[in-house]
């Protein structure tokens, strides 16, 4: 996808989530992330996107620590939460395309400003869901082609740093198949005493496969959903799902 593609969606799903946050009430519960109700959510996106949107403006090359969450609450936090929102998405639209700055995983990307698109993109996407799912009804689903980048960067991004906390004492092979996102939609994720090393093949045997269509194994590799299909030894994917919170 290109960077105009991931602009794109993270300005819809940033809407998508305001509104949905707005219907649901910032009192509601948030049943995918258990103890959290939606004034939560929304002071913790919202300060995600300051931060990303303060590290792009201002060239910063060294990590910067996120500012402090809002005393806000009701229509007030909604509406800071839209304006940050706002201001992300006009920051990253205003940026050079030879933009310098920090990044902070090693998932493949042309620039920096690609990186930090893509990255608010999925993490706006995510939380859309989660706020999605404290309104009640069925949530907007998640395009095929994003959810496969999605899977790719929460594999060889996320789980490829060393707080990763998915680890086996002994090597084990973890295959991942988006079933609707193409061929090369696979990937095999060596398990260790290290942080997890994936690969987009099919190359090797795997002693599990987590699959299905790439949209729902997106949520359900962010601990959003169950896995559409298990094959082979199980044990793997309660692994995945008692060890990958980020």
């Amino acid at each position: 996808m290109e960077t105009a593609e991931f602009l794109k969606t993270l300005d819809q799903e940033g809407r998508l989530l305001g509104g949905a946050a707005e219907e649901a009430g910032t009192g509601a519960e948030v049943p995918t992330c258990p103890g959290w109700r939606v004034r939560d959510l929304l002071r913790h996106t919202g300060a995600v996107h300051r931060w990303a949107t303060e590290l792009v403006a201002e060239g910063h090359t060294e990590p910067r620590p996120a500012g402090d969450l809002p005393d806000l609450d009701g229509a007030d936090l909604i509406g800071w939460y839209r304006d940050g929102h706002r201001r992300l998405v006009d920051t990253l639209a205003a940026a050079p395309a030879d933009l310098d700055c920090w990044t902070f995983h090693p998932a493949p990307c042309p620039s920096p400003l690609a990186f930090w698109t893509r990255r608010q993109a999925h993490e706006t996407t995510v939380h859309r869901y989660d706020a999605e799912a404290a309104r009640g009804g069925t949530p907007a689903p998640v395009a095929t082609d994003f959810a496969a980048d999605g899977i790719d960067e929460l594999l060889r991004g996320f789980h490829a740093r060393p707080r990763s906390r998915v680890r086996t004492e002994t090597p084990r092979v973890l295959r991942v198949r988006a079933t609707d996102a193409g061929p090369n939609a696979v990937w095999t994720v060596r398990l260790s005493a290290e942080p997890p090393v994936t690969s987009r093949d099919a190359s090797e045997e795997a002693e599990a496969e987590l699959s299905g269509p790439a949209g729902r194994l997106y949520l359900a590799l962010w601990n959003r959903a169950t896995v559409p299909t298990v094959t082979g030894d199980r044990a793997l994917a309660d692994l995945w799902r008692e060890t990958s919170q980020i």
